[in-house]
């Protein structure tokens, strides 16, 4: 199994990450993929990766939360760590989030446009968030929706419609975690009109972990809770459901195969 979407460098892991890390691989999970949160985190997110090289990646991106009216520039600049041989498998994580605030709608739109370019110019995957924003990021996307990009719709939490919005991105996968165990989620009905040929496991450490240990902080290793529940949604076995989705994760992260 790839978890493909755990943010392993938090402060939340500060003092037992070598036993996290030791349970995901006991749990079967044979890759990390870091998402970057914005500039303030890419040198822990490196630590991380050089400390377990070959296991856990990094991404390189600025999320949603951290734009605001002066976070222009800071975006820019960090475009040049793309430059020459560097260690970033996608563009991530990037997107919109009007959950807590519409301040900064038109910015958002702007930054996450701007990282759309780095992912086509670096031919690198996007890695998207998006938090009661589904409308807004549709308007950035659809001017891109014949070109070569491909990526993941992380947390995929949306409807049924909003669903079939992503399946129209030919190569763009949906990112499911946690939240599809949770006893009031809408996401189990959702799925049966997604392909698991679409799907990528993922777990959003430390944040969202599946029940049974929903309220606690998620780690890695949690991605087999993840991954049963979709056996039973689909109807197969724990083994063919972890191999579809580690397939579908080598088919977006292309460099990884």
């Amino acid at each position: 199994m790839i978890d493909t979407h755990s943010h392993l460098f938090v402060e939340e892991f500060a003092e037992d990450l070598p036993a996290v890390i030791e349970r995901a691989r006991t749990a079967g999970v044979t890759k990390v993929f870091m998402p970057n949160i914005d500039d303030t985190t890419v040198e822990a997110m490196l630590k991380v990766c050089a400390d377990y090289e070959g296991y856990c990646y990094p991404m390189l991106g600025f999320h949603p939360t951290s734009v605001d009216a002066d976070s222009a520039s800071r975006v820019h600049a960090m475009k040049e760590l793309l430059s020459g041989h560097h260690p970033y498998i996608a563009i991530g994580e990037v997107g919109m989030d009007l959950y807590w605030d519409k301040t900064y709608l038109k910015e958002q739109q702007r930054v996450l446009d701007e990282q759309v370019q780095w992912a086509l110019e670096y031919d690198l995957p996007l890695v998207i968030h998006c938090r009661e924003a589904f409308p807004e990021l549709f308007e950035v996307m659809a001017p891109y929706k014949s070109t070569s990009l491909s990526g993941i719709f992380h947390s995929f939490t949306g409807t049924a419609e909003e669903a079939q919005q992503v399946l129209d991105y030919s190569r763009f996968m949906l990112g499911i975690n946690g939240v599809v165990t949770f006893k009031k989620s809408t996401l189990p009905e959702i799925l049966t009109q997604v392909p698991l040929g679409r799907i990528v496991l993922e777990t959003d450490s430390p944040y969202l972990a599946p029940v049974p240990f929903r309220g606690k902080r998620n780690e890695s290793s949690y991605i087999r809770n993840v991954a049963l529940k979709l056996a039973e949604i689909y109807g197969l076995d724990f083994e063919k459901v972890s191999r579809i989705t580690t397939d579908n994760a080598l088919k977006v992260f292309k460099m990884l195969e």
